[in-house]
Parts: C-alpha cells; sequence; structure tokens
C-alpha cells in the first residue's frame, strides 16, 4: 500500500555533509527522514523557494527530456530499503502504458518539485513501518 506524504522541512547544513528533508504522512502524524546530498537539497529548496534558473538544471532537464518524448511523471514513490538504504521509482505515463524509473529518493522528490503543482509523493507502507 502507498502512502501519500507531503515534503515539511528541508535542512540545509553547511557544516555537515549530509542534508535532510522531512516528509510527512498527508492524513496522519507519521513523519519520514531522508538524509540527501547538498546538491538535491539545494534543488530542492530553490524549487520550494519559487526561484527558477535561467537555464536547466539536472532536474530541470530530466523533466523536460521525459516531456519531450512523450511522457507525463504522475508522481514518485519510495518503495523500498535495503541495508539502510532507501530506493525510489519515478511513474511516468506514456502511451498507455506506466513506466517505472529507478531513481535515488532524493533525485524522484527534487523532480516533483519541479512540477506546479508539486507531484505526489508516496512511500511503501513496508517501508514506513521499517523506520518506525
Amino acid at each position: 500500500m502507498l502512502v501519500h506524504m507531503e515534503l515539511v522541512r528541508i535542512i540545509i547544513s553547511e557544516i555537515n555533509d549530509q542534508q535532510v528533508i522531512y516528509l510527512k504522512e498527508s492524513d496522519g502524524d507519521r513523519t519520514f527522514p531522508i538524509l540527501i546530498g547538498i546538491f538535491e537539497a539545494t534543488s530542492i529548496d530553490r524549487r520550494v523557494q519559487g526561484e527558477i534558473p535561467p537555464r536547466p538544471l539536472t532536474h530541470d532537464l530530466l523533466k523536460n527530456a521525459i516531456e519531450q518524448m512523450g511522457g507525463e511523471v504522475q508522481d514518485v514513490v519510495v518503495n523500498n530499503l535495503v541495508d539502510h538504504t532507501y530506493y525510489a521509482v519515478i511513474r511516468v505515463r506514456r502511451d498507455g502504458e506506466l513506466i517505472e524509473i529507478d531513481a535515488r529518493p532524493s533525485d524522484a522528490i527534487a523532480l516533483a518539485t519541479h512540477f506546479e503543482p508539486m507531484l505526489p509523493i508516496y512511500v511503501h507502507e513496508d517501508v514506513l513501518e521499517e523506520v518506525a
């Protein structure tokens, strides 16, 4: 089962290598932290703040490439946890087919923030239970 989550917090630290984003269950109280890199954290923060760069950056490029090839990004799903590493997929609909593209959660969530409105973010129930 997939649980709808909302991006509620971004912590960017200039003294640490790891940054943190927090997802919160849309219809509940559970929160879900993910450690991410500085590049992904600043990409997410920039979009949440409404800043649009003059030229496409990496996540803009991914969005544009998917759309130019006829795909429509549906949502992103954090779907697995293996050896303390989270896994995610970007779900793209193209020609009636649902395509799941393997991605790091940080990149998937960064991509989600590049849409208006932001794409839905889901976490698989099994992953939420494992981190609880």
